[in-house]
């Protein structure tokens, strides 16, 4: 694998599908993506960014997934959750196998078995990122680990 960020729909759905397969080659236990930050526009304005936090005092964690052992996994709000819920209704092969909300963590984790070859996993992925997680369609996504 030589590349691990893209920033086109059909380039992404490549890289997403390179990695699974070269997860799958090198037997590692996962491979992660993630997608950039909403406003993420430049290296200036990510270091200013870095720089002031939310009103609550919390950063904006940039949406990620893992996929390994035919289970992708991610972590969402209630809204993405619903989202989510209504995406997985066009992926009849993908099931929720585990939903965990801690107590001390704002959100939900959430287990998909994923049944399927990498191209469609990758499509998957695409589609969760632009639609569970509203991602713009130009939307930089990296390969983090494989």
């Amino acid at each position: 694998m030589t590349r691990f960020s893209a920033a086109e729909p059909t380039d992404r759905q490549k890289l997403f599908a390179d990695a699974i397969v070269a997860h799958r080659e090198r037997g590692s236990a996962f491979c992660t993506f993630q997608a950039e930050s909403l406003g993420e526009e430049s290296d200036a304005e990510a270091d200013a960014a870095a720089e002031s936090e939310d009103a609550d005092g919390t950063e904006e964690i940039p949406p990620w997934m893992q996929f390994g052992d035919r289970t992708l996994n991610l972590d969402c709000t209630d809204e993405e959750l619903d989202r989510l819920k209504e995406l997985l209704g066009e992926f009849p092969a993908f099931k929720i196998a585990q939903l965990e909300s801690p107590e001390e963590a704002e959100g939900t984790n959430v287990r998909i078995s994923a049944k399927a070859d990498p191209n469609r996993i990758a499509q998957f992925v695409e589609r969760t990122f632009r639609e569970v997680y509203d991602r713009p369609e130009g939307y930089v996504a990296w390969t983090v680990e494989v």
